[in-house]
């Protein structure tokens, strides 16, 4: 019977997780060429998970310690449950509005790194915050100035990039993971 060490262990393992890596990064490439269908079932999920969390905070309700504490979280319950419902039963409509909330927020994404850069010391990250505030304001803009067709591309595409670069890190990150703990073994054993 032959004895596993820890290095061949985790060498494996980190096997596993490239493979799952790639098998990730390869999903979000279908997603980015087919956004529309991922966008239709990311709308389908967020309504089901608002069904669910309108649920739970009616659930959550009962536990509430005022009376006014109780009615608030039933009518949040209720919010979610509708929400929910309506983004399930008509995801062609909810797909559009999410749209229009993603450039909102984009935009609004923006304006927050814009002031969290300029509150850093020069040189502290500062860059980076103005970086991004950029990005997203173009990708915002560009979002809602295309609105209600960029609905066709813009959540399904930016899924899909979410899951690819997802992917793309996982399986670099356990691919470096495995070669260092090979590398290690070799010198472990050398000595």
């Amino acid at each position: 019977m032959a004895t596993v060490t820890l290095s061949q262990e985790v060498s494996k393992r980190a096997g596993w997780s490239v493979f799952m890596g790639i098998l990730t990064a390869a999903v979000g490439v279908v997603m980015i060429i087919y956004p529309l269908a991922t966008a239709a079932a990311s709308t389908v999920f967020v309504g089901s998970a608002l069904i669910v969390a309108g649920v739970a905070q009616s659930i959550f309700a009962f536990a509430s310690g005022t009376a006014g504490k109780f009615f608030l979280n039933i009518l949040l319950g209720i919010l979610y449950g509708i929400a929910g419902i309506s983004l399930v039963a008509s995801p062609g409509i909810g797909l559009v509005t999410l749209t229009a909330v993603l450039g909102a927020m984009l935009i609004a994404e923006a304006v927050s790194e814009t002031f969290m850069a300029f509150a850093l010391p020069a040189g502290a990250g500062r860059g980076g915050f103005l970086v991004n505030a950029l990005f997203s304001l173009l990708l915002g803009v560009m979002i809602l100035v295309q609105w209600p067709t960029s609905s066709v591309w813009a959540i399904g595409t930016m899924v899909g990039v979410a899951v690819l670069v997802n992917g793309v890190t996982r399986a670099v990150t356990c691919g470096r993971i495995s070669h260092d703990v090979r590398a290690l073994g070799r010198s472990a054993a050398a000595a």
